[in-house]
């Protein structure tokens, strides 16, 4: 039912984003290699996720009879807060791949090239493995519980991305609402990367290696419209 996540919409201006992308916006949207940005006045910084797929209407009958009600709203399949537990889910049909926005005051190994993971917390990681695993049909690759983080991890497959689900093991388990909270991105090359957002004056960290071997990570700490944010770059894959 679902191919792949189409884009996400961020509260605010592509302008901030086209700094930290190293890509120009056209027509307000951006594009990396497998998600494009959409931007708009909203009360969560992180305001939605689309996912594509083939077909909208036989969406529409796999919800039902997966008992997630949805509606639909001109070009796109809205679901049920109630069903995805607080986070704006909605649907779309896309035929083919998008092109990545132009390059701005960057280059391809400095830039940013796609997304790595999306980052949900939830306070009930049963609950959500019940929706994206079997109402979603999103692939659990990995579930890990960690005393040292103080997380139980849950990484769903989502075409070349993954779905990451948080929950924090000190605050046990309650029927809150999940949260669409972070975003992790893709560079080429992590050293060069943090070098040009410096210079264009974002404020980030310095690189680490990366919980995955054969990476390494930055934090951003400006310029993401106040969505919690990391840089990763290498070779290690979930």
């Amino acid at each position: 039912m679902i191919d792949a996540l189409d884009h996400l919409t961020i509260a605010g201006s592509a302008g901030v984003y086209e700094t930290l992308l190293g890509r120009r916006a056209i027509d307000g949207r951006l594009q990396t290699g497998n998600v494009g940005l959409r931007f708009g006045a909203a009360s969560d910084a992180l305001s939605s996720m689309t996912f594509a797929t083939a077909s909208l209407d036989k969406a529409a009958r796999l919800l039902e009879r997966r008992a997630v009600p949805s509606g639909r709203q001109g070009d796109r399949l809205i679901l049920s807060r109630g069903a995805t537990h607080g986070v704006p889910i909605d649907l779309c049909e896309r035929k083919g791949g998008a092109v990545p926005s132009p390059l701005a005051g960057s280059d391809e190994a400095a830039a940013i090239s796609a997304l790595d993971h999306i980052v949900v917390r939830t306070p009930n990681p049963e609950r959500a493995i019940a929706f994206y695993g079997g109402r979603l049909g999103l692939d659990l690759r990995l579930d890990r519980s960690n005393p040292d983080w103080d997380s139980r991890l849950l990484f769903f497959r989502c075409g070349d991305l993954v779905v990451e689900i948080a929950h924090d093991l000190k605050k046990g388990v309650s029927d809150m609402p999940d949260d669409l909270w972070g975003l992790s991105w893709r560079t080429p090359d992590v050293a060069r990367c943090n070098e040009r957002l410096k210079k264009a004056g974002v404020e980030v960290s310095a690189p680490r290696d990366g919980r995955r071997p054969g990476t390494q990570v930055f934090s951003v700490q400006s310029h993401t419209a106040n969505v919690p944010t990391i840089v990763i770059g290498g070779l290690g894959r979930w």
